[in-house]
């Protein structure tokens, strides 16, 4: 009865040492809005899009601009990275990159706009730059992205 009684405590305790203990890598999947302003404080370029972490890569699905930019058009392409840096009461930090690249049949050149920033919780804040050969199509600033 005695080691009847060990082998529920022991059951006990492996039960709940998994309770809480959810993957962080997870934090940025879903859904996100993307605000990019000027150094001036003026918008810039807006856009959403689905992420999701698989490693350290990122699955970037349905990005749809929701600013006018001649920019990007269709066959536009985004690749990402993204790291988990830790967690602390229950927030996630950890590193962020995306590089958003205009289609070939873009009638503005050939673009492209790269963000780096950082996660924190549900906010991903950082720095963007757009270079490229097409008028209006470069640029720097500030980002927010929320889910």
């Amino acid at each position: 009865m005695k080691h009847f009684g060990i082998a529920i405590i022991l059951s006990m305790a492996l039960a709940l040492s998994g309770c809480g203990n959810s993957s962080s890598s997870n934090s940025i999947n879903g859904d996100w809005t993307a605000t990019l302003t000027n150094p001036d404080g003026s918008a810039a370029l807006a856009f959403t899009v689905t992420l999701a972490a698989n490693g350290g890569t990122l699955n970037i699905t349905n990005l749809s601009f929701t600013t006018s930019s001649s920019c990007f058009a269709l066959g536009t392409t985004a690749t990402g990275a993204f790291t988990v840096t830790g967690t602390s009461g229950g927030v996630t930090t950890g590193n962020f990159q995306m590089t958003i690249t205009s289609g070939a049949s873009n009638t503005n050149g050939t673009n492209e706009l790269t963000l780096v920033g950082t996660l924190t919780g549900s906010s991903i804040t950082g720095n963007w730059t757009l270079t490229g050969t097409g008028a209006g199509c470069s640029g720097s600033g500030s980002f927010t992205m929320t889910d």
